[in-house]
């Protein structure tokens, strides 16, 4: 699917990016290139040690921001595939700087659409987030925005041989800021947890199946849809008891634009959603059904259905979240037992 073809990852030195361009080198080595565009040049100094040139000729290096049109545009040149994961993400640090992340999420979003109109590129996945869906913080209405710009775009594409999605999940384990790595510090410093809430839920993914999910959509959007997986969800205190059963649990309190339960599909959006396996699709709002429906293979979810963290069907226990901290984040992983 990929071989030949040239790719470039937005915020490439990210959690994600690097994780996407382990598995990307595997899968396809006869990939044309593939290009990390990010804005900090020690991170991609850090990245670039795993892939010496010699070694991986393929794999370019991009400093520059998805704020600057010009430069992006510049980036594109003979790219077939945008994968789009830049974006500023942390809700209270939203809250207060609200016009950056504007001129990032929303901004920036408009730039990669930009440089894909302007080139020759041919697919483009955006990564959203479940804070997108009917969001009360600024980070995930700027997310919002960024994702209603993207199945938009595939409106002014014209003739085009260009496809545009987006895929929304849940937060990534062991990502960096996540939960499980935070917990995983203060548990080696102390015998006390800072939790939000005790009865607060998280969707759950790794960054492997996020990579997988992207792939997918790759090969199979035809334009417009907004991919969500079907995966299962934790209680932070489910992470807070694998990482360090006998801690103290300090209830700090809900922060500044936080749910209780995180949403990926709301009521709202099942008049426009498809069951089509492994995945949700949302589609464009009078999109034609029959066509996705016909090329998924799939069939319209239920009226009044929704899909949120805290009413979902899968959980993780605290022994399974065990299980996948030692699996995705940390081989020599056991629990602190204080």
């Amino acid at each position: 699917m990929l071989n030949y073809k040239s790719i470039l990852i937005t915020g490439g030195t990210g959690s994600f990016g690097k994780k996407f361009t382990e598995i990307i080198l595997k899968q396809y080595p006869d990939i044309k290139r593939l290009v990390i565009y990010s804005r900090d040049e020690l991170k991609q100094y850090d990245m670039a040690q795993n892939y010496p040139e010699d070694k991986y000729p393929q794999v370019r290096f991009f400093i520059g921001d998805v704020r600057d049109r010009d430069r992006f545009i510049r980036a594109c040149e003979d790219i077939d595939v945008i994968i789009h994961t830049a974006a500023l993400k942390q809700v209270p640090v939203a809250e207060y700087n609200p016009d950056e992340f504007i001129k990032t999420n929303i901004g920036g979003a408009q730039n990669v659409i930009d440089g894909a109109l302007a080139t020759n590129v041919k697919v483009v996945v955006a990564l959203s987030t479940d804070k997108a869906a009917a969001p009360i913080n600024l980070y995930g209405a700027t997310k919002l925005v960024s994702d209603k710009l993207f199945i938009a775009a595939n409106n002014i594409k014209g003739k085009r041989d260009l496809c545009f999605s987006a895929v929304r999940y849940g937060n990534v384990m062991g990502s960096r800021g996540s939960v499980i790595p935070f917990f995983m510090g203060k548990a080696k410093n102390g015998n006390i947890l800072p939790i939000t809430h005790k009865d607060m839920t998280r969707f759950n993914i790794s960054l492997e199946d996020g990579v997988e999910m992207v792939l997918w959509a790759i090969e199979n959007a035809i334009g417009g849809e907004l991919f969500v997986p079907k995966i299962p969800s934790y209680k932070i205190e489910t992470v807070a008891r694998a990482i360090s059963p006998n801690a103290i649990l300090e209830d700090v309190g809900i922060r500044a634009g936080e749910k209780l339960h995180e949403e990926m599909i709301t009521e709202s959006d099942a008049i426009n959603t498809l069951d089509i396996g492994k995945y949700y699709a949302i589609l464009p709002s009078g999109a034609n059904k029959k066509k996705y429906l016909e090329h998924y293979k799939g069939r319209e979810v239920p009226q009044g259905f929704s899909y949120s963290s805290g009413e979902n069907e899968s959980w993780v226990s605290v022994e399974e979240m065990r299980d996948l901290i030692v699996k995705y984040v940390d081989p020599n992983f056991k629990p602190f037992l204080g």
